[in-house]
């Protein structure tokens, strides 16, 4: 097994010299960055003693004592999974009427986690989970167009009109939505399971969509999430990225989206780097094949063929020229 394909050890993560004390909050486990501006800004964190409310701070977490309402704080390891939601789960943090969660699926007493990709109540499949706040909140800003995958029972069997009106898109309240992809699987009965590809990651986007062109969703379940792959993951439990789908996701971040990939030529691969010296779209010339002999054209017997067309071989004869008068 290749090394990049093993579960991340979280273990090997060094510690930052002096860091902005926001992006410290958020390694902490306390949300995004733009959430740790606010516990700033409302004047809740104190470093060596002294209240910190104005943003662009620095700290040594490793020298200084930094305190969020009197308690110190210390940073976390980040943590990376990916987990096969169940039916009856909520993708929140917090719920007030008590009912189940995807994190508490997570084992108990560790960092506190967030859920990147929701999934609604009914709906099953991959859900991504970190204590990274960082990355979360970049993964799922609309402008990181991270693809999401799904496959969708619907009732009916849509046609390519309705296909071709959902790539197009359909206004909503909350704006404009649109598939990236979509075709069909299999039909079953007077349904039909379909494979549908997102760039963005509405509330209840799917089934809104097809509910507007008459084909109600049946079943809907998230199958990957970038680089991530649900797999044969067992409904309720989870596992560690590994190095490699860490580090795709991290490169999809830095890129700004899948969609902004190089785009693939037909046959599926995408463009390569054009050696020095190569014209686009031609590929070096064939060497000839060695003959018995060593030398290519060289005569099996030893020596060289001679030159077809002129029996006897010897150099070609210039054609005289008469001379000017």
């Amino acid at each position: 097994m290749n090394d990049e394909d093993l579960p991340l050890d979280d273990s090997a993560e060094a510690s930052p010299a002096r860091i902005r004390l926001q992006r410290f909050l958020a390694a902490c486990g306390l949300g995004s960055r733009r959430a740790c501006e606010e516990l700033i800004t409302d004047g809740r964190v104190t470093v060596d003693g002294v209240t910190v409310d104005q943003l662009g701070a620095t700290v040594d977490p490793s020298a200084q004592k930094i305190l969020l309402d009197g308690e110190r704080l210390r940073m976390e390891r980040k943590r990376y999974y990916a987990l096969n939601k169940p039916p009856g789960y909520l993708c929140t943090a917090r719920d007030p009427a008590g009912r189940r969660r995807v994190l508490d699926l997570m084992p108990p007493g560790g960092p506190r986690m967030f859920t990147v990709g929701r999934l609604d109540e009914n709906s099953t499949g991959l859900i991504f989970v970190t204590n990274d706040g960082d990355l979360a909140e970049k993964l799922a800003h609309p402008r990181n167009q991270i693809f999401r995958t799904y496959h969708v029972q619907v009732a009916g069997v849509p046609t390519r009109e309705v296909y071709e009106s959902l790539k197009e898109g359909l206004h909503f309240s909350d704006g404009r939505f649109r598939v990236r992809t979509v075709k069909t699987l299999k039909k079953v009965g007077q349904s039909a399971w379909l494979e549908v590809v997102l760039s963005e990651g509405h509330n209840r986007e799917l089934r809104r969509l097809f509910a507007r062109v008459g084909h109600k969703v049946l079943k809907l379940t998230r199958m990957a999430f970038g680089p991530i792959r649900l797999g044969r993951l067992n409904m309720g439990e989870f596992r560690p990225l590994t190095v490699r789908e860490l580090a795709d996701l991290h490169g999809m971040v830095e890129r700004g989206g899948e969609a902004r990939r190089a785009p693939r030529k037909p046959g599926g691969r995408r463009p390569a780097d054009k050696g020095p010296g190569r014209s686009p779209g031609k590929r070096p010339g064939k060497r000839p094949a060695k003959q018995p002999g060593g030398r290519a054209g060289a005569n099996p017997s030893g020596g060289f063929r001679k030159p077809a067309g002129r029996p006897g071989g010897g150099p070609r004869k210039k054609p005289s020229r008469r001379p000017r008068r």
